[in-house]
């Protein structure tokens, strides 16, 4: 890991298969269910439902029911009140996403506009 943020995705087998994202910020992982994993194409949105926090002891947890699926560092671009832009820097190439508030929950994007691949 690097003093940049860190962030998981754990898969989730209990209580029926989900995935959450988790992004390091104010000491502690802010942490969004995401039941269909992220998304493949700009064209596919995710639902995110918020879940509350977990402490940074539990980047690197797993457990006979939860894996790490991916995880690294995330790089923020732009941030209002209703969005979050950023990337996610983990095994494979990096890949930007945002964040979307509908009100009650979020929208996981795939943006359009990815950064390059750097291997």
């Amino acid at each position: 890991m690097t003093d940049r943020p860190a962030f998981v995705l754990h898969e989730h087998r209990v209580p029926r298969p989900h995935f959450d994202l988790r992004l390091e910020e104010g000491g502690a992982l802010r942490s969004w269910a995401v039941p269909r994993g992220l998304p493949d194409s700009p064209g596919r949105n995710r639902l995110a439902v918020p879940v509350p926090d977990h402490a940074l002891d539990h980047l690197t947890y797993t457990d006979a029911d939860k894996d790490i699926a991916d995880i690294g560092w995330w790089e923020e671009h732009d941030r209002t009140d209703r969005r979050i832009l950023f990337t996610l820097h983990g095994r494979g190439a990096p890949r930007r996403y945002a964040l979307i508030h509908t009100g009650r929950d979020w929208l996981l994007h795939l943006t359009k506009d990815q950064p390059p691949d750097p291997g």
